[in-house]
């Protein structure tokens, strides 16, 4: 968009040089110049800011999974600085939206009901996920808003239906200091395993959404064992014996 700027600026200077009369023939063409100028700098900054950006995704990428990430496609930087650095709560929605239809999951709004984001199903299977997407700047805890909401759905679902939360937590943090924090509170932890409520970082989720890309686990599987199993929180501490763990991977 500012190269064309530049364009029709470098047009309009040449028209007025050759068209208009006077002095009105020289300034025109060098307010035009001194207007390229200052746009060309300006893109250049933001040039340089996306690369700086980019770099250090790429650095992070690399803490977070110890591979390569030139590997990673250019289309999914987007994806990952959303997913773990998010803006605001309607682009991270948008990401884990497309992160699970990218895993094959059936994903829809779930317009039956006022307290959930989403609706993902598990393929050639009943059981159902109401899934609310949350970010939070430390780490999750009761009062945060979205919880209210799980617990409506806790009243309105139906009897094949469970509450899954994916949170984006610490969301100003680099990844090197997010593995000592902590993610969720004592509180809420103790809240969603009484009410049976699954509980996975946007981190984790990171990484479950890589092992699927590479063919490293049945994503479906280990869904199939969130549901069938009582409460389970996936955060930087690891997963339950009982699931496939992740030694490479620094869950959070």
């Amino acid at each position: 968009m500012l190269v064309l700027f530049q364009f029709f600026l470098a047009t309009f200077a040449i028209y007025s040089a050759i068209t208009y009369e006077e002095e009105t023939r020289l300034l025109v063409p060098l307010i035009c110049l001194i207007l390229m100028f200052i746009v060309g700098r300006v893109e250049g900054r933001s040039t340089e800011k996306a690369s700086a950006r980019k770099d250090f995704l790429r650095s992070e990428i690399d803490k977070i999974s110890q591979k390569d990430s030139t590997t990673i496609k250019e289309q999914d930087f987007f994806t990952i600085e959303t997913l773990l650095w998010p803006k605001n709560e309607m682009l991270l929605l948008d990401t884990v939206h497309a992160i699970f239809k990218d895993m094959g999951f059936k994903i829809s709004a779930g317009i039956q009901y006022r307290s959930v984001d989403r609706i993902i199903k598990i393929p050639d299977s009943q059981k159902t996920f109401g899934m609310q997407v949350m970010m939070c700047e430390g780490e999750a805890d009761r009062n945060h808003p979205k919880i209210n909401r799980v617990f409506q759905f806790e009243k309105e679902k139906k009897e094949n239906e469970k509450s899954l939360i994916i949170a984006s937590t610490h969301i100003h943090l680099p990844i090197s200091e997010r593995g000592e924090a902590s993610h969720i509170s004592r509180e809420l932890i103790d809240l969603l395993v009484r009410y049976n409520i699954s509980f996975i970082t946007a981190h984790h989720l990171y990484g479950l959404w890589q092992k699927v890309k590479r063919g490293e686990i049945d994503i479906f599987e280990f869904f199939q064992k969130i549901y069938s199993q009582r409460g389970e929180i996936y955060s930087q501490k690891g997963v339950e014996a009982s699931l496939p763990p992740f030694p490479e991977l620094p869950i959070q």
